[in-house]
């Protein structure tokens, strides 16, 4: 099974980020190119503890849908999701942040299978996981940039959210 793990260092609040990544909203944003949108179950807002959503986009010039669902929630260290339906056989997609040199480091950790046995290793191979750790590396890229500006009170209401915990 394919493993993809990436480590993001950003300079912001802990939570800001934690809650950055679970945000529909910076999602969209970060998959604009894929014509992604969330189509059923949490379509904007912070998503949470057993709640799903289903993307709807664009991947290979074929349109997908993809369902995935809050798995683990450790708010602010951690959360997982997880695929309940779409094109991989599974996937399952950890989100960890820890403090470091007064910001944040992000570490995800992707884990999926492709469906068609073989034909799937080989497409594993020759395309898809460059693929995925794009769109990945791309998404934290876009959550670096909002956490680290004022743009993240942008798609995060600060005062629900934070109250004056910040």
């Amino acid at each position: 099974m394919p493993k993809i793990e990436l480590n993001t260092e950003i300079k912001a609040d802990k939570k800001i980020v934690f809650d950055l990544s679970r945000s529909v909203d910076l999602h969209k944003i970060s998959t604009e190119h894929t014509n992604e949108e969330a189509i059923a179950g949490k379509t904007s807002g912070l998503i949470g503890m057993n709640e799903s959503v289903t993307w709807r986009a664009k991947h290979f010039g074929i349109y997908q849908k993809l369902t995935s669902k809050i798995t683990e929630y450790d708010r602010p260290n951690y959360f997982a999701d997880e695929m309940v339906s779409g094109a991989f056989s599974k996937f399952k997609h950890e989100h960890h942040f820890t403090k470091s040199n007064g910001g944040t480091s992000m570490t995800d950790v992707f884990n999926y299978k492709s469906p068609l046995g073989i034909l799937g290793k080989l497409a594993d191979k020759l395309f898809l996981k460059k693929y995925m750790t794009e769109l990945l590396t791309e998404r934290n890229r876009i959550i670096k940039e909002f956490a680290e500006s004022e743009k993240w009170k942008v798609v995060i209401n600060e005062k629900n959210v934070y109250g004056n915990n910040l």
